[in-house]
């Protein structure tokens, strides 16, 4: 970048838009990522990662959450883990966390 009369340009800092909680109103506005992780030999986990389109917030992992596993198979782990992501769904159309 060029100096224009000798001097740097200006930074300029923009706000970021901090946006507000907002509830969603059906299954449509979350979004569930499952999947496994680890062997045959140590079992498998299902791992989890549940968003709430409206806001962006995330609602699952949070701290203290329960692991979910060790299963026998990783077929068993991601359908456990969709099982839970669906019920934090529910739970939270129901009872919205803001």
């Amino acid at each position: 970048m060029t100096a224009l009369n000798g001097k740097r340009p200006k930074l300029i800092l923009f706000p970021t838009r901090d946006v507000p909680p907002a509830p969603g109103a059906s299954e449509d506005d979350f979004i569930i990522y499952a999947s496994s992780r680890g062997s045959a030999a140590s079992g498998y986990y299902g791992t989890l990662k549940v968003v709430r389109k409206t806001d962006g917030r995330l609602l699952f992992p949070f701290e203290g959450a329960e692991t979910l596993g060790p299963f026998s198979s990783k077929a068993v782990a991601i359908a456990a883990a969709q099982d839970k992501g669906k019920q934090v769904v529910a739970n939270d159309l129901a009872y919205p966390e803001l």
